[in-house]
């Protein structure tokens, strides 16, 4: 094993992979001979961001309208609480009757803390069919906890989102990650005998992918369960129309992006070469009107098509894995 990184462990240190599927790539085989897969993931973090009346000390500072300003210390800012609010008031439900239109599935990706404070959210998504995964149980970092005060986050999370849909959440993503969490989460929830059926902290490719995990080291072959990491996007994600110098100026060039994005990778889908295409959405971002037409636009772009598979998260991994089991040492 290399060198670990400074404060590492082998219990939670994990290994990278550069070769992946290699030239030949892999066929994921979709269901029906997809010729590609579009997972659609609806960031719901309004009310699990940082704020002054839960004990941050500041407003949130990641992922606003108008980012400028030095952070206003033990003091309420109004403004940025509002902002957040649009996202639950409003732009979440825009976003949802465009899918229940379309009859669309998309996965949510709920903060449990935020999804607390409107409860409704989670129970529209699991009576139209939608996916309810964890983004975690706030919407803050996590790289500077403590691995047992990481692990009670995780707990929290898993048992408040349970309650809310009624099943623990079948996949996670952090996006605020520790470099502990790719290994904590399974492992919590073992722990509390439940299942995880992907992971995506991970923007390593286009289609799914397997991963070792460092606590089944010592297991034999056929007890130890892996993880399946389901690559997320940054790029084809509403989130860069507030990375000020690289992100999208305006709501035209996100929908170009993204009917860029689906036309090459349809295209290697038509060769026999299928993949699949997340859009990361936010319900504060591009449940703005002004945003919103171009995801109109978008859906409206390619749901005609033929070989097209809009697909929740958990679908995507529950079809890669009966074609792909886990064999451990396999990284890919």
């Amino acid at each position: 094993m290399p060198p670990l990184w400074s404060g590492g462990h082998p219990d939670y240190d994990t290994e990278r992979d550069f070769v992946g599927y290699g030239e030949a790539g892999l066929n994921p085989k979709w269901p029906n001979n997809a010729k590609i897969a579009v997972s659609f993931v609806v960031n719901y973090e309004e009310g699990g961001e940082r704020s002054v009346q839960t004990g941050d000390g500041m407003a949130e500072q990641n992922l606003r309208e108008n980012p400028g300003g030095a952070p206003r210390i033990n003091e309420r800012n109004l403004n940025v609480e509002s902002e957040y609010e649009y996202g639950s008031r409003a732009g979440f439900w825009r976003i949802f009757r465009l899918f229940a239109e379309k009859k669309m599935k998309f996965t949510l990706y709920a903060v449990a803390q935020a999804v607390e404070k409107q409860p409704e959210v989670v129970k529209r998504c699991v009576e139209v069919g939608h996916d309810v995964a964890s983004h975690a149980y706030r919407w803050i970092d996590y790289h500077d906890m403590s691995i047992d005060k990481e692990k009670d986050y995780i707990r929290k999370a898993i048992t408040s989102l349970k309650s809310l849909s009624g099943y623990a959440p079948r996949g996670w993503y952090y996006g605020r990650n520790s470099p502990h969490s790719r290994t904590l989460v399974p492992q919590v929830y073992a722990e509390m005998g439940e299942t995880l059926e992907w992971a995506s902290d991970t923007y390593a490719d286009d289609v799914p992918y397997w991963v070792d995990l460092p606590l089944e080291r010592t297991l034999p072959a056929d007890q130890a369960k892996g993880l399946l990491m389901v690559p997320y996007s940054y790029d084809c994600n509403d989130f860069k129309f507030h990375v000020v110098g690289s992100g999208f100026a305006d709501p035209e060039g996100f929908f170009v992006h993204l009917k860029n994005a689906f036309d090459v990778l349809y295209e290697e889908g038509e060769k026999g070469a299928p993949k699949m295409m997340t859009v990361g959405l936010h319900c504060r971002i591009v449940g703005r009107p002004g945003r919103f037409g171009a995801l109109k636009k978008f859906v409206e772009y390619f749901e005609a098509k033929e070989g097209v598979w809009v697909a929740t998260r958990s679908e995507i991994a529950e079809a890669f894995r009966k074609e792909y089991p886990y064999k451990k040492g396999q990284l890919a």
